[in-house]
């Protein structure tokens, strides 16, 4: 062999060897800080929802009784949704009414929230869309210059806002006061849900919004709900009986099409500005959610980590990274993960090893890479008890293979039902009802 030759393999392989180490070194030091947003006052569940690019979050917060935590019947006393930045929590107040909450509750980069919030008003035909307990009205709103709007529903009672773009467009659900026919006689909520787009909802800082409400198509079933919102104005959510999940869907200039799936029912949670889209698909030996992404109308199954039950993905970024969550047998939110390069991974495995928090839930995903989410406290007074958290990337090595962390999560004092009803005011409780 000519020295030339000689020369030229060993450049290729020392080339190669430098690029393998460039690799392992950038997976080895992939890894996040985290922030420990809490619960507001004296709550002990607190959830980011949301992240938008400037880090700030809009997180759910609630309070239950003091000694049922261990019981199947736990009751959730109060709910609130707040803004969190720089680690502060401001309660955005409610519509009159004693509770807010939303579904995954976008907060834009000019700080606009939106979400749902009860009334002081009964609802009159005795429903209880807001899925308090209270049966007062339920309606969509918008949160800016710290003053809370109610937006307009289609001619119904109740309503609720999902997410809001930069452009200040709000995709939601809204009542149009109708009897919804696919629903049981028995059924409480009964009135017709039909997803909606809001526009004009940008108002100037003396002026009230004056969002129009405009309903989105079905396609063949009876109504929906519209979950989510790019830049681009592409909408993403679900259709279905009665207000439950039957296919996700994407509105593309007012027309609607279903994503492809198992058969067992999907939903679709967010989207990005390349048109991917992430979600749940029922899988088809049982319709058991697990976590989905869409891209080019193609489906893939992002699966579950080793011993969890089921899934979702609700979040993704510009970069392709999704987030979601995974859950139990007994519909507890086990582990939250990142899904990237074609693997999912457990957050945990990428938080400090001396994290006091272990990461169940992970909502959305910012383009600088941030996750927002929820955690168990593993110890101290608020041991047992769900706080919000921030994950930032950072480049520092995690001192552990992402093998090391076992597939596990720290006994939690929330009982299986209040798990059921965390599932139902995420939205995935309706799923397949």
């Amino acid at each position: 062999m000519s020295t030339l030759r000689r020369l030229r393999n060993f450049w290729i392989l020392w080339v190669t060897t430098i690029a393998l180490a460039c690799c392992i070194s950038a997976i080895a030091q992939e890894s996040y800080k985290v922030v420990d947003l809490g619960a507001l006052g004296n709550d002990n569940l607190g959830c980011a929802m949301s992240i938008n690019n400037e880090g700030w979050t809009v997180i759910q917060d609630a309070s239950m009784v003091p000694g049922q935590e261990d019981n199947a019947g736990g009751t959730i006393l109060k709910a609130r949704d707040a803004i969190g930045i720089n680690g502060f929590q401001i309660d955005l107040g409610t519509l009159g009414g004693p509770n807010s909450w939303m579904n995954w509750g976008e907060i834009n980069d000019f700080g606009q929230i939106v979400g749902y919030s009860e009334t002081a008003v009964p609802d009159p035909n005795g429903e209880d869309v807001c899925t308090f307990g209270t049966h007062l009205t339920c309606r969509p709103f918008l949160w800016q210059f710290f003053h809370m709007s109610a937006l307009p529903t289609l001619g119904g009672n109740n309503g609720q806002a999902s997410a809001i773009n930069n452009r200040g467009q709000i995709v939601g659900f809204a009542e149009d006061g109708t009897v919804d026919s696919s629903c049981p006689a028995n059924k409480t909520n009964n009135r017709t849900q039909l997803p909606v787009l809001w526009e004009n909802g940008k108002a100037k800082a003396k002026a009230k919004a004056k969002a129009k409400a405009k309903a989105l198509p079905t396609g063949n079933d009876p109504g929906g709900n519209a979950l989510w919102i790019n830049d681009k104005g592409q909408i993403v959510g679900f259709t279905g009986p009665c207000g439950a999940t039957n296919h996700a869907v994407v509105w593309d200039n007012d027309n609607v099409n279903t994503l492809p799936d198992n058969g067992t029912g999907a939903e679709a949670f967010g989207n990005n500005n390349r048109g991917q889209i992430v979600g749940f698909v029922g899988s088809p030996d049982g319709g058991i959610p697990n976590g989905a992404l869409w891209q080019n109308h193609t489906l893939t199954n992002l699966g579950i980590l080793p011993g969890d039950f089921g899934g979702i993905a609700s979040g993704i970024n510009d970069k392709g990274q999704v987030v979601g969550s995974n859950f139990d047998s007994h519909a507890n939110w086990a582990h939250a993960f990142i899904w990237q390069n074609n693997v999912m991974t457990d957050l945990n495995a990428l938080l400090p090893a001396n994290s006091n928090l272990f990461a169940v839930m992970a909502n959305k995903i910012n383009e600088r890479g941030q996750i927002s989410g929820m955690a168990i406290v593993r110890s101290g007074p608020d041991m047992g008890n769900i706080h919000a958290f921030i994950a930032t990337p950072v480049r520092q090595s995690i001192g552990m293979s992402v093998a090391d962390d076992a597939p596990t999560r720290p006994k939690s004092n929330l009982p299986a039902k209040v798990g059921k009803q965390l599932l139902q005011r995420f939205g995935l409780g309706q799923f397949g009802r």
